[in-house]
């Protein structure tokens, strides 16, 4: 008897394995392109909303999965089926669906779904407003798309995470950002319906940040490509934030046609759900209870045949039952033994990524700490090196020694541009720059950049032309200092690359929705130029256009890094149009808000640039210089007596205030640390009896002094350590002219 039942027992086993190798290879192949086919038309017919079409293709290709016992496919379907029962509303058989997808596909290692599954659990639980774990789902599909190395599935996640952000934290320049970087990876045709969801989410961010003509742009775009390709559910969401915009703009009529077709698409979209889930609950229960009824009705006819073949039936399929379970239990238990050795590399991997995570936060703070405290150490005695040798170059010098000391300046000035290059670059990656809002005049602004930058200018031989809009408003709500930084760099990079030429600095008036104001800034030279393949690589940190253009001009290719960096702080970015030997376009764009009317129009754009004040100003005005270093001092004071200025120095700011109070003098250079109390103590002090005298900090800015703590304590101006003679003398004579013009 034993005999035999192993016998059947091989038999069973063998007819099983024959029956499936009958299927053939072109078969199966045949097969999986048709499931193939239905999944695709499925996410198109689930984009169209035509849920009903969608389930039925569905669940013809689960079935077919299944029949060829296909794992990958099976799991695709179901997660494909979660991304339907998701845009119906019914969130829970979607993570039934879900979860059923994502067992398959950890065990067969199909990672292309699961960062596909991970991105609709992660929609899921957005849609819940659980939003830690809406995040990290979205995590855990992006690291599995950077490791396949799927630029648009990436896309799509960035997409997504911009959308949480929109909906947690109300971030829209945050998502503005994420959706950027989506959008330079969503280039293919086939993602039509996330590009559509892209701007309609891009235009929600704009609405929250007060840009409406961006908004309405924004959403336009989203209805075109959802109208074009019958995305019912976009074209719903589309017209709806359409309606809002053009109702808090004023126009009731457009508000009214986009309101009418929103809610034909609702309508229409609630009709075909409630069809969808008509037929749905149909196919489940009706035909099941039919199926049942004639089953049952099967099994009274066939009773007496099924009692005599019974006893047979049960001991030939006990016995399988047994031999597969024991086949089914060896098998569980290698798996679990795989797992478990599986698990424990990942948990060791794991510790060694938050290891190597922590060394590289700490070494990149201790970078950021070595870099601030070596270049505010370098400034002291680069001040000297530079203030002496401006000194020995007005002393006559031989032209051989005129020659020597011209290299010494280049170099020291050279190395000052650097140190605060890495300065300024030290302190965006550090995180450590804020954008700050105050009003001021865009056109002074610009002047007063363009009045430092003139010498270096006239040194190359190239003029400086400054065009500006005449219908921006004088004074508008901004943050001038990081417009300065930004136009310094710039209008500096192209006067280093231009030799005889022309450059010319434009502002214009792009759009104006009620205080809100979008203007745009040119730089445009007639310098080398820059080769196609060298302008993405240009604005990186160290680069520049070539190996000959940096052995003939110099320089480190730090200033165009921080433009893109500040401009990435202030949402926004620089764009360039360049032809090798012709000459370079750069342009941005930027927001501002209106505090008051433009002037009145006029014909010419163009603007005289102010020119630098005579030294003449200095003759015989009284200026004290407060500075606890000798050496600083005797330069100092050589410096301003070399234009017959009347100089006394205080060694700490005890003696400056006492010096002031018994003393007239028409401006101060104050010195910041110094022993006893420092200079902004000093100054507070002498702020307290004398408000009108021009104070200006000569110090070392570093990267944790706050620039704003000056001015609000009562300094008029910045001269930092070491400085140009030509910028020192500017301000020094801008501020003995406006007392002389005050007396």
């Amino acid at each position: 008897m034993n005999k035999l039942l192993i016998c059947v027992v091989a038999f069973l086993l063998f007819s099983i394995s024959y029956a499936r190798q009958e299927r053939s290879l072109q078969e199966k192949e045949e097969i999986n392109a048709t499931i193939e086919q239905l999944l695709s038309d499925a996410e198109e017919s689930i984009n169209s909303v035509d849920f009903d079409t969608a389930l039925t293709q569905l669940t013809t290709a689960l079935d077919l999965a299944r029949s060829i016992e296909h794992q990958r496919l099976i799991a695709h379907s179901s997660s494909i089926m979660a991304q339907l029962y998701y845009v119906r509303g019914e969130n829970d058989k979607a993570s039934t669906e879900l979860q059923r997808a994502i067992s398959i596909q950890r065990e067969i290692g199909d990672e292309e779904g699961l960062a596909y599954s991970y991105v609709n659990f992660g929609k899921i639980f957005t849609h819940k407003k659980n939003y830690d774990r809406a995040n990290e789902y979205f995590n855990l599909s992006r690291d599995l798309y950077t490791k396949l190395d799927n630029t648009e599935g990436i896309g799509i996640v960035e997409l997504n995470r911009g959308i949480l952000l929109l909906n947690v934290s109300k971030e829209p320049r945050a998502a503005l950002r994420l959706f950027s970087e989506a959008e330079e990876k969503l280039k293919s045709n086939d993602l039509k319906y996330e590009i559509s969801r892209l701007h309609f989410y891009r235009g929600r961010a704009n609405q929250l940040l007060g840009f409406y003509d961006l908004a309405l742009s924004n959403l336009q775009e989203s209805l075109k490509i959802a109208q074009k390709n019958d995305f019912g559910s976009m074209i719903w969401y589309a017209t709806g934030l359409l309606s809002e915009l053009h109702e808090a703009a004023g126009n009731y009529k457009e508000s009214l046609s986009y309101l009418k077709s929103s809610n034909q698409m609702k309508d229409s979209i609630y009709d075909l759900n409630r069809e969808a889930i008509t037929t749905d609950a149909t196919a489940r229960y009706g035909l099941d209870a039919m199926k049942s009824a004639m089953n049952e009705i099967s099994k009274r006819n066939e009773e007496n045949e099924r009692t005599l073949k019974v006893n047979k039936l049960t001991t030939i399929l006990s016995v399988a039952l047994i031999t597969i379970l024991s086949l089914l239990t060896l098998s569980l238990y290698k798996n679990n033994n795989l797992r478990a050795r599986a698990n424990d590399l990942l948990q060791k991997k794991n510790s060694e990524l938050v290891t190597a995570k922590e060394n590289a936060e700490k070494a990149s703070l201790a970078k950021a700490q070595f870099l601030s405290t070596i270049t505010h150490e370098l400034r002291t005695p680069l001040y000297a090196v530079t203030g002496l040798t401006h000194l020995l170059l007005e002393e006559s010098p031989t032209e051989n020694q005129k020659e020597h000391l011209n290299s010494l300046k280049f170099s020291g000035e050279y190395l000052l541009s650097l140190i605060n290059n890495i300065l300024d670059l030290n302190k965006l990656e550090a995180k450590k720059v804020e954008i700050l809002d105050s009003s001021f005049n865009l056109q002074k602004r610009i002047s007063d950049v363009l009045v430092a930058l003139k010498n270096s200018a006239e040194d190359k031989k190239t003029e400086l032309h400054l065009e500006f809009d005449q219908a921006i408003p004088r004074k508008l709500k901004g943050d001038p200092l990081k417009i300065s930084q930004i136009l310094i760099n710039l209008i500096g990079n192209s006067i280093k690359f231009t030799e005889a030429g022309d450059i010319w600095v434009r502002v214009k008036k792009l759009s104006q929705t009620d205080s809100r104001i979008l203007l745009r800034f040119e730089v445009q030279d007639t310098g080398e130029g820059i080769s196609k393949e060298k302008q993405k690589a240009i604005f990186e940190n160290f680069t520049q256009g070539s190996l000959q253009i940096n052995r003939k001009f110099g320089g480190t290719g730090l200033g165009l890094s921080i433009v893109k960096n500040l401009l990435n702080l202030m949402d926004s970015e620089i764009h360039l149009e360049s032809e090798l030997g012709e000459g370079s376009l750069f342009y941005f764009d930027l927001g501002f808000e209106a505090l008051e009317a433009a002037p009145p129009a006029s014909k010419d754009n163009k603007q005289e640039i102010p020119q630098l004040l005579s030294n003449d100003i200095m003759h015989h005005k009284r200026i004290l210089v407060v500075e606890d270093n000798k050496i600083n001092q005797m330069i100092t004071r050589k410096i301003l007596e070399k234009h017959k200025v009347i100089c006394d120095v205080a060694d700490n700011g005890s003696v400056a205030v006492e010096k002031v109070k018994n003393n007239h003098f028409d401006l101060i250079l104050m010195d910041i640390h110094m022993p006893g109390i420092s200079g902004i103590e000093a100054t507070i002090e002498i702020r307290k009896f004398n408000e009108n005298i021009p104070i200006i900090a000569l110090t070392a800015v570093t990267l944790d002094e706050n620039l704003d703590e000056f001015y609000l304590n009562g300094f008029n101006d910045i001269i930092p350590k070491p400085y140009k003679t030509e910028e020192f003398f500017q301000k020094i004579n801008k501020y003995l002219s406006q007392e002389k013009a005050t007396v």
